[in-house]
């Protein structure tokens, strides 16, 4: 029998598994959103998040409640009468009458290899880090941040090039037909919780607007890896000092490749750039209020010699 749900999401990351539930047959009760936030460049305009439009795309009940603190939205959630509640990203707190509110409690799809980068950021954290693969995983929440047992869990690789927006279009997608497994086995009765190993626990905090500036003194494969954790968004930047000018610019794809110099200095024609060790070649950047451009098309704009800096 179909499971009752009540589906909690607020980003694109959430919306294929809000559309993979529906499509499972299961009947999704309501979906608590984050509210619409101000837009526009005024900031006059509300917003709908992208769950909160897929959900009235799909005919579904909508709430979008500030917080869930109160007995009245408590008990609102309680008498939906759900089997279980899906959280992907919605971005606010369960408190412990939420997460006891459902029949079968509230199962999580979080994007990382747990216990390794529980919180905020997992996806960036991974590829800043370096790491070589992740994982998505459905777990059970408890009241602790990314503590609850694993349910299922489907490694996957990261590229040595790859940006952050690539590995969240792969999870993005994972985490859709993973739930549905999940569910799936959950319905039957045969789902399998495991607890978190208690060792290798690290935390993804937020990214900070403070740490997204380039620091040409590192190596260059951890100024690669900085680049492409950062990108599209925030974006990693840096200042660019020419033909007697500074500007921003921001750093959307690079590449590592051999060369040595003072770090942060441009050393040929085609922007390659000295690390505190190594070098990495930009690829694609930035320009403050334009659109992003390859290399070679930032350059017919921008003359840059051997010898300029980036700082």
């Amino acid at each position: 029998m179909p499971l009752r749900i009540v589906f909690m999401g607020t980003p694109e990351f959430s919306v294929p598994t809000l559309r993979a539930i529906a499509q499972a047959g299961h009947e999704v009760a309501a979906v608590y959103t984050q509210p619409p936030r101000a837009a526009g460049r005024r900031g006059l305009e509300l917003t709908k998040s992208p769950v909160h439009r897929a959900a009235e795309d799909l005919g579904l009940e909508v709430r979008t409640p500030a917080s869930l603190r109160s007995a009245d939205e408590q008990h609102a959630f309680r008498a939906l009468g759900a089997d279980v509640a899906v959280v992907v990203a919605y971005g606010l707190l369960l408190p412990r009458p939420v997460l006891e509110g459902t029949r079968l409690g509230c199962y999580n799809g979080h994007a990382s290899a747990l216990p390794r980068w529980r919180g905020a950021a997992p996806i960036q954290r991974a590829i800043m880090a370096g790491d070589r693969e992740t994982a998505m995983m459905i777990m059970k929440m408890e009241e602790g941040l990314d503590t609850g047992p694993v349910a299922l869990s489907r490694t996957v690789p990261i590229g040595i090039d790859m940006t952050a927006g690539e590995l969240h279009d792969m999870m993005m997608a994972e985490g859709a037909s993973l739930m549905v497994q999940a569910l799936a086995a959950l319905e039957a009765g045969n789902l399998t919780l495991t607890p978190q190993a208690e060792e290798g626990v690290t935390y993804a905090r937020k990214i900070d607007k403070a740490e997204t500036r380039v620091d040409w003194n590192r190596p260059a494969r951890e100024v690669h890896d900085h680049v492409r954790g950062l990108s599209p968004f925030p974006g990693a930047w840096c200042e660019l000092d020419a033909a007697g000018r500074s500007e921003r610019l921001k750093l959307l794809r690079t590449t590592m490749v051999a060369g040595s110099g003072a770090p942060g200095e441009v050393l040929d024609d085609s922007l390659a750039v000295a690390c505190g060790t190594g070098a990495v070649r930009l690829l694609e950047v930035q320009r403050a209020g334009a659109k992003a451009m390859e290399a070679a098309q930032f350059l017919r704009g921008v003359k840059l010699v051997p010898g300029d800096r980036l700082s």
